[in-house]
């Protein structure tokens, strides 16, 4: 069954599998790059190749995402899987069901700072990442550095989209900013609502927990991106340069970045969802 890692590009679903990994694939929790590999990404081609379909037909691909997860269930019994498609699907078909699902965490992040990371992420201009940001037909594709067109929608379509299973006890949100701030009570009742959707006992383990936390932290995997390659970086277009990956977390701040014309866009057009949120 599949717990899925569900956001909205930029924010903070790189941090939620480093934790998940680390608790889950380690003795010491302890975290390293390689470790991402048991949480890797969907829709991806890789799950869709057994199938016989077009693999470059994206109303194919999303007319097969549950027969896709079926072959993701018969791997292991347990399979965390991140994702930025919306739950809402552009061709109408259903994303998932809870044949294949056993819970979602979704993790969303301030839209002012989001814009901020996409920019830099995806080199484009600040104006070009909200127009992105404000899109209800925005897909991820080759640009995006995906193997697979994902779509993703606006970013107050995407996550009210995922909001809609809120009433269901399989879903849990979280916010980024308490990830940082309130780090170990954040992992603590993501550890909770884990173990609660797979009937089992929570037994903390406080010495992996204590590791995870530090290797983990911003500085720490800033440290480890500069020693090591994260094949999850992207390259400028025009000189092949890596594009740091955790460029400034969080100190990537609105307040002092953002222009001001652009911040009252983000604050117009996202009220409502940013009020709900606690943003304002």
């Amino acid at each position: 069954m599949i717990i899925w890692l569900a956001s909205y590009p930029k924010s903070g679903n790189t941090l939620l599998r480093s934790i998940i990994s680390s608790y889950f694939y380690t003795n010491d929790g302890n975290f390293t790059f390689d470790l991402l590999k048991y949480t890797k990404q969907f829709p991806s081609k890789f799950y869709f190749q057994k199938l016989g379909i077009d693999l470059d037909n994206e109303v194919e691909m999303q007319k097969n995402y549950i027969e896709a997860q079926k072959i993701v269930n018969s791997y292991n019994p347990l399979n965390f899987l991140k994702t930025h498609s919306s739950y809402k699907l552009q061709y109408h078909y259903n994303f998932t069901d809870y044949k294949n699902t056993l819970g979602m965490i979704h993790i969303v992040r301030d839209p002012r700072n989001v814009i901020l990371s996409f920019s830099n992420h995806f080199e484009m201009s600040l104006e070009q990442s909200l127009k992105e940001m404000l899109s209800s037909s925005f897909t991820m594709g080759q640009k995006f550095k995906s193997d697979t067109p994902c779509f993703v929608g606006s970013w107050n379509d995407h996550y009210n989209s995922w909001k809609t299973e809120e009433s269901k006890d399989k879903y849990l949100l979280i916010k980024y900013e308490d990830l940082i701030n309130e780090k170990k009570k954040t992992i603590i009742k993501i550890l909770e609502f884990i173990a609660k959707i797979s009937q089992s006992k929570l037994v903390l383990d406080e010495k992996k927990l204590e590791n995870l936390i530090k290797t983990t932290d911003f500085i720490y995997l800033q440290n480890l991106e500069k020693k090591e390659n994260f094949n999850e970086s992207m390259k400028e277009i025009k000189t092949g340069k890596k594009i740091r990956f955790f460029d400034k977390g969080p100190k990537n701040q609105w307040k002092n970045l953002l222009k001001d014309n652009l911040r009252k866009k983000i604050e117009t057009v996202f009220k409502k969802e940013m009020t709900e949120l606690g943003y304002f």
